[in-house]
């Protein structure tokens, strides 16, 4: 369980699962999609395991994203078994198991980080985290399910605004919003976490995946409420992310341009 790209540990009932990227601010390829996506399968048949932390390495970035230049070099951002690829962005996204997870945002949270936190029951961050889904600034959208899920849980008008400016919020306004359950110095990260998962580890553990499944719809490892959505982010994403425009985002910022935008 694990490699180079994630990195699995365990104390008591809680796995503690860390993408192992700093050097990529923890961008997301195979490896990590694979690695976390195994972590999780893992945690959820062993029942020693009552709750998952997912936390990023270094104190830069919780999680980047997609590793752009993976893609660049036409490289996958999934493993080719399909069973795998079914778990969605990060080996996570899509990924519902009964035993609660909860995100320890490390550093700033933009575009799949803050996915990550979305699809995490849970969350703590430290003081100094951003939050925000700035794909809009590139031509693309949050198509790991950031679009659907971040107007669940925040209010609807501060969730469009964050969807439709691409414009973050800090830690703290994440907290007064309900989007993290608390706030701590980057020192103190994994213990506030920890603390957090061991609250919930002293309880019944059947008990807990039963009122998890229930709280999130959660039936035979699928959410059936976001089918439909996951199937309208599937034929966006075909229009979004073939045109133009999405080209010209990416292009521009590497060129540290303001983009042209053509609408097509």
């Amino acid at each position: 369980m694990g490699n180079d790209a994630v990195a699995v540990e365990r104390r008591g009932h809680v796995m503690i699962v860390t993408i192992n990227r700093p050097e990529a601010r923890n961008a997301v390829n195979r490896f990590v999609h694979e690695g976390v996506g195994d972590a999780l399968a893992a945690a959820d048949k062993d029942p020693e395991v009552r709750c998952v932390i997912v936390t990023g390495a270094g104190d830069r970035s919780f999680c980047a994203g997609a590793d752009l230049v993976a893609l660049s070099r036409g490289e996958s951002l999934a493993p080719d078994d399909p069973v795998k690829q079914a778990w969605g962005f990060a080996g996570l996204v899509s990924h519902a198991i009964s035993k609660p997870m909860i995100a320890a945002v490390n550093g700033h949270a933009l575009g799949g980080g803050l996915e990550i936190t979305l699809a995490c029951d849970l969350a703590v961050a430290v003081d100094t985290a951003q939050f925000g889904l700035p794909e809009p600034k590139r031509g693309l959208f949050a198509a790991a399910g950031g679009v659907f899920r971040l107007p669940e849980q925040l209010p609807k008008k501060i969730a469009m605004e964050m969807i439709l400016t691409g414009d973050p919020i800090s830690a703290e306004r994440a907290l007064s919003l309900g989007l993290i359950n608390a706030v701590a110095p980057a020192g103190s990260l994994i213990d506030t976490a920890m603390a957090l998962a061991e609250r919930i580890a002293v309880n019944a553990p059947l008990s807990v995946q039963a009122s998890k499944r229930m709280a999130q719809g959660i039936v035979d490892g699928t959410v059936p409420r976001e089918e439909a959505a996951w199937k309208q982010n599937r034929a966006e994403t075909r229009v979004v992310f073939t045109s133009a425009d999405s080209r010209e985002g990416p292009k521009a910022f590497a060129e540290k341009r303001a983009p042209v935008w053509q609408a097509k």
